[in-house]
């Protein structure tokens, strides 16, 4: 059959902005082959009806960066990872977006099977819990293939902005380790990472792959000190000052405001043996174990939480007497992470292809609170805490089929079809009871010294004894009420705590065939029922038609659905954050319970979503391109809503509801809560947008050459129905308006004898951000990036570099929207940590 000239050379490389030489890559590179999108045997890259972008391991090792999400946002424009300091556990599994879409609608597979998802789910916005790729070292990688196309017909729940599709090295000898450090400019922010792999025989015909990853961070603060209009440190008298330079556990400011420090180590293995008769099985799995630290918001004298209480014995308690300078609670995380995939597959004496596999994955993250308080317990407190654990934990059943048929086409029709069966669950575990537990603080008068504005027998009692106790005085420190539970993120109580579980199965089939030399056509159809909703039915059909030998179309349409997870119905959280500018205690409940139902919530339902792809393949002699346009509609998608205000207050109208909403629903220490949300099927949006690739080699002389490459994504996201009945104003302006819409890549590569010279300018479109009726845009920002590479021997070499060597930051924040010593955006995808510089050495063997 006729191919087309364009290579998926120029795919890969196009895609991949990889540091190799420029004649190996062509070499290397032209018969790369895509498994993901198409059932039965791998396509090329460029006969593939739906993009997709293949990384071979020189690619994945060339990125300077460690951690597998930042590699693929760096090989992929559509593929953002944002850095969200003071985010709960989004400080530990940081979210990410393809096609603008967040990660929990991106399926991502490890040799083409499901991955678990995270234990996270991240607290606003979607709601995302996706698998954390973090915990898959690139060392492990023989290949990534990513799928810029919705597949949930092919692939199930979750598929809807695309496939991810992590590759495994599966080497019988052999291997390779590195060891990377550097710094930030700024000083701060020393990052050493190593990584291995070793390739093993397993008798004459197997092989065991083992690739591990030992790697620590320390923090980063780009940050001020601490000075809003309602508490300013340097307006503070010198002793205050003095002291509150122990605030922080890190830092020179109170807040700082940066990465977190973090340490990991982790293991992946990949085996395979061959039994004959082209039977074979497998097995592959990982385990990770990592643990990372990242502050809170400052407490400052006056907050609601550092305020003088009334002893039992009538003398005033300030929390001043553990922290003299405030305190900013420190917040850390231990994710561990395991996973074992073992199957058998072959083929049957009719042709009947075969795999039979079954999966385990479990995440978990054991949280830990430090530097803090449970205000309520007055004197009591401790100032460490352990508030719990989630756990996310998944079983997989699966079979697949598939088997080539004459139908009397130019080529074989191929038939596959499988089923599936999973179960999945969900649990908060409660931690230390000094975490959740109401001390005495939590309500008026817990030592009943007053009755109206008159003492008690016990509050004369100790007025007799010298106290200062005045009950006809409101503000008098025995009618405070303070915060229940660790404060910065309260413990899981018995009450919230608990496993949501359920199973699911479904059954698919997928036809495909070469009908014409030059057309081919793929229809794909899958059914899924699950015990918590209602059954979903989805297809696609996709296209790729050859044009002329140097031009093909490819096409795609279909339907599609992502389940919400037993996370995202039963998480619960109560941390601080800023609905209105201002630091406050804000709750997030279940949709399904009862305190969410009080405010007006209902139960989650699937999200459904039609894609559409169009899109072509060129090569006009040298320069070689892609493009391609899509559209991802989805409805009912799954968001929190903006912030409740709650108040105590009986003249603050519907805040005052909301506080008598959580007190039926018996939420103890409503009190101190300032903010509800939850998370609903919300409004309709749409996605669209347009990926360009293109390489180009300018040519020097028969041995000089410097090849090209530029990468561009154009995504935008807009509301399809109304959501003002769920959002406010500014957040229905930040989800349209607050990300770059462009994002771009031009990568220079040349080679001159030993050394290979790399050149990347990453360029970022405006943005803007809305703030009490304010608008700030953000400028377009460039960051460049190089790389020199000498080779000492064919095996080893080492490597400096620079990542943003011109040290560019995005526009400070002018209207305040970050407050406490922020000085930049802190949850934009463009990077705000500054220059990067960094040494490395590589050997193979």
């Amino acid at each position: 059959m006729k191919r087309k000239a364009l290579s998926c050379a120029v795919m890969a490389v196009a895609a991949g902005f990889a540091l190799v030489p420029a004649a190996p890559v062509v070499a290397e590179e032209i018969e790369e082959v895509a498994v993901t999108g198409v059932r039965g045997k791998p396509r090329s890259v460029s006969d593939s009806p739906v993009p997709v972008d293949v990384f071979g391991s020189e690619a994945l090792q060339s990125v300077s960066y460690t951690d597998t999400n930042d590699v693929l946002k760096t090989l992929v424009p559509s593929y953002n990872v944002t850095r969200q300091p003071i985010s709960d556990g989004g400080t530990f599994i940081r979210p990410a977006q393809l096609r603008g879409m967040p990660t929990d609608k991106t399926l991502v597979l490890v040799n083409s099977k499901r991955r678990h998802r995270a234990a996270l789910v991240q607290i606003g916005g979607s709601g995302t819990q996706g698998p954390d790729i973090a915990t898959i070292p690139s060392s492990a990688l023989k290949s990534v293939e990513v799928l810029r196309d919705g597949a949930a017909a092919q692939y199930g729940s979750d598929a809807i902005a695309g496939v991810i599709n992590f590759i495994l090295k599966d080497n019988a000898e052999g291997g390779s380790f590195s060891i990377k450090s550097g710094e930030y400019s700024e000083g701060d922010g020393f990052q050493t990472t190593a990584t291995a792999n070793a390739g093993l025989p397993l008798g004459s015909d197997g092989f065991l792959s083992i690739s591990g990853e030992v790697a620590k961070a320390d923090f980063t603060s780009r940050s001020e000190q601490y000075c809003e209009s309602w508490f300013c440190l340097e307006d503070q008298d010198p002793a205050f000052i003095e002291a509150a330079k122990s605030a922080s556990l890190e830092g020179d400011v109170v807040q700082p405001w940066g990465q977190p420090n973090s340490e990991a180590a982790r293991i992946f293995f990949n085996a395979g043996y061959d039994l004959g008769d082209g039977k074979e099985l497998y097995a592959f799995g990982n385990y990770s174990a990592s643990e990372a630290d990242g502050s809170f918001y400052y407490r400052y004298p006056g907050n609601g939480t550092i305020e003088d209480l009334r002893e039992s014995d009538g003398s005033i308690y300030s929390p001043l007497e553990k922290f003299p300078g405030g305190f900013t609670p420190r917040f850390s995380g231990e994710v561990t992470d395991y996973s074992l995939v073992s199957g058998f597959k072959g083929e049957m004496l009719s042709g009947l292809l075969y795999d039979f596999s079954a999966r385990y994955g479990n995440s978990e993250v054991a949280y830990t609170l430090r530097n803090t308080i449970n205000p309520s317990m007055g004197p009591d407190s401790p100032t460490a805490f352990k508030p719990g654990t989630l756990a996310n934990e998944e079983i997989q059943l699966q079979a697949d089929f598939s088997k080539e048929m004459d139908l009397g086409l130019s080529a074989p029709v191929l038939a596959a079809f499988g089923l599936s069966y999973m179960d999945e669950s969900y649990e908060l575990t409660g931690g230390d009871e000094a975490s959740y537990t109401a001390g005495p603080y939590a309500t008026r008068d817990p030592w009943g010294f007053c009755d109206g504005d008159m003492p008690t027998a016990a509050g004369q009692t100790v007025i007799d004894g010298g106290s200062t106790l005045d009950c006809a005085d409101a503000s008098d420190p025995v009618y405070r009420v303070v915060g229940v539970g660790s404060n910065g993120f309260p413990g899981y109580s018995p009450e919230y705590s608990g496993s949501y579980t359920r199973d699911s199965y479904a059954v698919y089939g997928d036809l495909s065939s070469d009908v014409s030399e030059r057309l081919f056509v793929q229809a794909a159809v899958r059914f899924e029922d699950y015990s918590d909703f209602d059954s979903e039915l989805v297809g696609k059909l996709a296209m790729q038609y050859d044009l002329t030998e140097n031009i093909g179309l490819r096409s795609s349409v279909g339907t599609g659905f992502r389940a919400p997870t037993p996370g995202q119905q039963g998480t619960t959280n109560v941390s601080t954050r800023l609905p209105n500018g201002f630091p406050v205690a804000t709750g997030l409940f279940p949709a399904s319970s009862s305190v969410a139902q009080a405010l007006g919530a209902e139960a989650l339902k699937p999200e459904t979503s039609t894609n559409f792809t169009f899109g072509f393949t060129a090569d006009f002699d040298k320069l070689s391109m892609t493009v391609d346009f899509y559209r991802i509609d989805v409805d009912d998608r799954t968001y929190a809503i903006s912030t409740l205000d709650v108040s105590a207050d009986n003249s603050s109208g519907a805040a005052y509801d909301n506080y008598l909403a959580l007190v039926d629903a018996g939420v103890v220490g409503a009190e101190s809560i300032g903010g509800v949300f939850y998370f609903t099927n919300a409004f309709d949006t749409r996605t669209q947008g347009v990926d360009v690739v293109a390489t180009y080699p300018v040519s020097w002389s028969d041995t000089n050459t410097t090849n090209l490459t530029a990468s561009f994504n154009y995504n935008k996201s807009e509301f399809a129905s109304d959501p003002s009945e769920y959002l406010n104003e500014e957040d229905e302006f930040d989800f349209e308006k607050f990300q770059p819409k462009l994002r771009g890549a031009i990568t220079a590569m040349h080679d001159v004898g030993p050394v290979s010279l790399m050149a990347r300018a990453n360029w970022y479109g405006s943005y803007e951000n809305f703030q009490s009726g304010e608008i700030q845009e953000y400028d377009p920002l460039v960051m460049v990036d190089l790389e020199g590479r000498y080779h000492l021997t064919e095996a080893t070499n080492v490597s400096v570099g620079g990542r943003n060597i011109f040290d560019q930051y995005p526009d400070k924040d002018e209207l305040g929207d970050y407050c406490c010593g922020a000085v930049y955006a802190s949850d934009t995808v463009v990077d705000w940590q500054g220059s990067f510089y960094y040494l490395s050495l590589n050997h193979t063997f």
